[in-house]
């Protein structure tokens, strides 16, 4: 049997991880819409909670794509990957520049929000996340009493 046309049943780590990435947007949004606010003002601190909630519904987006084709086939899950990457960022750059003249947007802060967010978000995520077949997704609880 063609491996490209297997459907992968089961659970779906993606939205978990994507989740937890969400929720720790939300816990450092505070922080970006302070600093941003601290140097920029209103329109900095705006262009903060903007750019933030476009990282979080890119990490959703995508979750939700690979969740969808994974139970179609591994070889529509392949295009989607790389398709959906190009059309993320596409719906990113649409998102920037439908605001890029409205009164409450300032472009540096939303763009650093956006890099930094990104980038940040995932490397904090890395330590959360399990390589293991055992437990894709993200790592389990550890269990009291046991040693790491």
């Amino acid at each position: 049997m063609n491996s490209y046309v297997t459907r992968l049943e089961g659970p779906a780590p993606e939205r978990d991880v994507a989740r937890d990435l969400v929720k720790k947007g939300l816990i450092v949004t505070p922080v970006f819409v302070a600093i941003c606010w601290a140097i920029w003002g209103a329109t900095g601190a705006a262009s903060a909670v903007y750019g933030i909630a476009i990282v979080c519904v890119n990490f959703l987006l995508s979750a939700a794509l690979i969740t969808w084709t994974a139970r179609v086939n591994l070889g529509l899950l392949m295009g989607a990957v790389l398709f959906g990457y190009i059309g993320r960022l596409g719906l990113i750059f649409a998102a920037v520049i439908l605001v890029r003249d409205m009164s409450w947007v300032s472009l540096v802060p939303l763009g650093l929000t956006l890099i930094v967010t990104h980038l940040g978000l995932l490397f904090w995520e890395l330590r959360y996340v399990s390589a293991s077949l055992a437990f894709p997704g993200l790592k389990p609880p550890a269990v009291p009493g046991s040693s790491k």
